[in-house]
């Protein structure tokens, strides 16, 4: 099942964002094809505001435990997250 993690951050985190953006790509990495697809969200200036990423687990408890060890989260940058089951219905690959 697919699920999508979206994450806002607080407001004047970008540096913190930038510091922790290493550990945050190391961690993703980490979980290989479970991620399917990530990125951060714009602001009018182009610079991130947030966070989506759509990750393949069997059931909510796992999607949440991948978003709880993000070192972002361990790292205060956002104000909020929010998790839901999603359905590839345009454009999906093959195998999904």
């Amino acid at each position: 099942m697919l699920f999508v993690i979206e994450c806002r951050d607080r407001p004047g985190a970008l540096e913190l964002r930038l510091q922790t953006r290493p550990a945050h790509l190391d961690y993703l990495a980490s979980l290989g094809d479970r991620v399917v697809l990530a990125g951060p969200f714009l602001g009018a200036n182009e610079k991130p505001t947030g966070s989506m990423i759509v990750v393949k687990a069997e059931t909510m408890a796992e999607a949440e435990d991948m978003a709880a060890r993000d070192p972002y989260v361990a790292a205060g940058l956002f104000v909020s997250t929010e998790i839901r089951a999603w359905s590839w219905a345009v454009n999906k690959p093959e195998g999904f």
